[in-house]
């Protein structure tokens, strides 16, 4: 995706890319980010006067307006993307500014302030921003929607029109999405001209360096073939629940067994769901559990196995979930446990998808 998307968005053109997740779509859009804002920030130093000593900066001085903006699903998905251009971006004057909510509203207006050459927002707090008059948008040049299906799905289309509303009249949008449904394909006819398309693989099925397998099992030996399986596979877990209560549940019974796990859902609060995403990241907890909702936000190097301790409800979700393996063409296991009940289920979702699990009978019966 970055061999796609890069060439065309130097030059200025309009990108639509749908990819697999762990393909690299974030450094597709902040390289022509950065790339701009060097000749950005180049032609306004020779525009501007050189100041004399004890002469206040004015309207004119370097980096007052956002050049960028990148709207996201979540404020896990911003917080990593924010990361992301610190590490890339050498240039002091090119701050970034997150708009989170969630999070104090304090040091996010004290970025804008300061001159952030970036806002990395998601829709609702961008959008109470832009109506409180906190924020200006009006000489943003690059707009990124990332995930915009997740957007859209999430009830955010209201407010992704009334930032674009405040934007120039003329900027450059790059959009991600992994699907082109319908309400996708509005947003793409609404907000980019002449997209270059860029596809890469299919968006509706899992990557092939990830191996399925499906357990068909009792409810009440879920938790015993879960145990089975951390201790015959090496790496890290992350394991999906349908419910805040069974996630909550689930890590628990593993602490109790023995095993380094924690849990992250919609009832947790920021720092906590921070704290349980960074000490999984950094390997202090092998097991991460996680709800659909809350799942959104993780993007971790590399995770060993993939576990739907609940089945997934629809084809989309099983895709997401099982997407979070086998990223940058690394090998990942997939399990799902199927209750005896879910067989068909499973199988609509295996035909949506076309693809076919290993299939095994547990031991543990």
């Amino acid at each position: 995706v970055q061999a796609g998307a890069i060439p065309p968005a130097l030059e200025g053109r309009d990108v639509l890319a749908t990819a697999q997740t762990g393909t690299g779509k974030t450094l597709s859009f902040l390289i022509p980010i950065i790339e701009g804002m060097h000749k950005a920030n180049a032609t306004l130093a020779q525009k501007t006067p050189v100041q004399h000593p004890g002469q206040r900066q004015g309207s004119q001085g370097r980096g007052k307006s956002p050049f960028a903006l990148i709207l996201l699903p979540t404020r896990e998905l911003a917080m990593q993307v924010e990361q992301a251009y610190r590490n890339l971006s050498l240039d002091a004057a090119s701050q970034a500014a997150l708009v989170v909510g969630g999070l104090s509203e304090g040091p996010q207006l004290q970025a804008i302030r300061r001159g952030a050459r970036l806002i990395v927002a998601t829709p609702g707090r961008l959008e109470d921003f832009l109506r409180r008059k906190l924020v200006q948008l009006d000489q943003v040049q690059i707009l990124v929607l990332d995930e915009v299906d997740r957007m859209l799905g999430m009830g955010f289309k209201p407010a992704i029109k009334r930032i674009v509303a405040a934007l120039p009249a003329q900027h450059q949008t790059l959009c991600y999405s992994a699907t082109l449904e319908s309400p996708v394909t509005e947003v793409v006819r609404d907000y980019l001209r002449n997209p270059v398309r860029i596809e890469l693989g299919s968006v509706l099925k899992p990557a092939e360096n990830v191996r399925l397998q499906t357990f068909e099992v009792t409810t009440d030996k879920k938790m015993p073939l879960l145990e089975h399986l951390l201790r015959s596979e090496k790496g890290s877990f992350l394991v999906f629940v349908r419910t805040k209560h069974g996630a909550d549940r689930v890590a628990k019974r593993l602490s109790m067994s023995g095993w380094n796990a924690t849990s992250i859902h919609g009832d947790r609060t920021q720092a906590q769901r921070s704290a349980a995403l960074r000490s999984f990241t950094q390997g202090q907890h092998r097991v991460l559990v996680a709800t659909d909702v809350a799942a959104r936000g993780i993007d971790v190097a590399h995770i060993a196995h993939v576990v739907n301790y609940d089945m997934p409800k629809m084809a989309e979700d099983f895709v997401h979930r099982v997407g979070r393996t086998g990223r940058a063409s690394k090998s990942g296991v997939a399990s799902t446990f199927q209750a005896p009940e879910e067989r068909g289920d499973l199988r609509r979702i295996e035909r949506a998808l076309k693809i076919r699990s290993e299939e095994h009978t547990s031991e543990l019966q």
